[in-house]
């Protein structure tokens, strides 16, 4: 309860005039009714203001403009959400229709997805356990026997810009799930080194299949785990 409930004061500020799904778990258009359960659930949050407008660039991924998307939170399915993801922060920003920016809570969100460039982009929140330190959000760009993810960050550049002003830079990594462990990718080499049981199988495929593995474009990677996967009998 307390996670739902704890930010009440700026929720009951956002409480808007919104039409839910009728208890379905998905708001079709995005809003649900003022006097809901869902708005607490999808207002957990907090105001937000932005503390770098003297730094050059912006904190964002992919652009400093809302894009549509979606949220997973407490179970539920919010469509038709105007979101940005700070990934200086690692935090997810909502503008309601009355145009007040909350930092959505992040103990609450399952998942979201952005839409950008003509592609939508998928996402989910990591738990830091014993075995794996990554946490947060992260890009799923493949769940089967393995997994493939890319964390999302960005840094500031002290004096970058003409030696008098810092400069948001964006950083990119890559992570694989294999056996219930993580590994950060490099490059090929890390992924081979991985998949070194199937070794003679996974490189004849990449050779027969022209395939480039390349890290600056992550997507690259799927096709050798799909393929790794499917050789495994109990590949579900």
């Amino acid at each position: 309860m307390d996670k739902v409930f704890g930010y009440i004061p700026v929720i009951l500020l956002t409480i808007l005039g919104f039409f839910s799904s009728g208890g379905s778990g998905i708001a079709a258009t995005g809003y649900p009714e003022d006097d809901s359960i869902e708005v607490q659930i999808l207002y957990n949050g907090r105001a937000w203001r932005n503390l770098y407008t003297s730094i050059r660039g912006d904190q964002f991924l992919f652009s400093d403009n809302f894009l549509k998307g979606i949220v997973r939170a407490g179970g539920l399915l919010f469509g038709n959400q105007m979101l940005k993801y700070d990934i200086f922060n690692d935090e997810i920003l909502l503008v309601t229709r009355k145009k007040i920016v909350l930092q959505l809570n992040k103990e609450n969100i399952d998942s979201f997805n952005l839409e950008y460039g003509g592609k939508t982009y998928s996402f989910k929140r990591l738990d830091a356990d014993s075995l794996n330190s990554l946490s947060g959000y992260v890009r799923v760009l493949y769940e089967g026997n393995t997994s493939l993810f890319v964390k999302y960050s960005k840094e500031i550049l002290s004096l970058a810009v003409e030696n008098k002003y810092d400069l948001f830079s964006q950083i990119e990594r890559i992570y694989m799930v294999r056996e219930g462990k993580l590994y950060r990718l490099k490059g090929r080499g890390d992924l081979l080194n991985l998949l070194n049981d199937k070794k003679q199988q996974v490189h004849s495929f990449i050779r027969s299949n022209n395939i480039r593995i390349n890290r600056k474009d992550p997507e690259s990677f799927i096709p050798v785990l799909e393929y790794y996967d499917g050789l495994n009998k109990n590949y579900r």
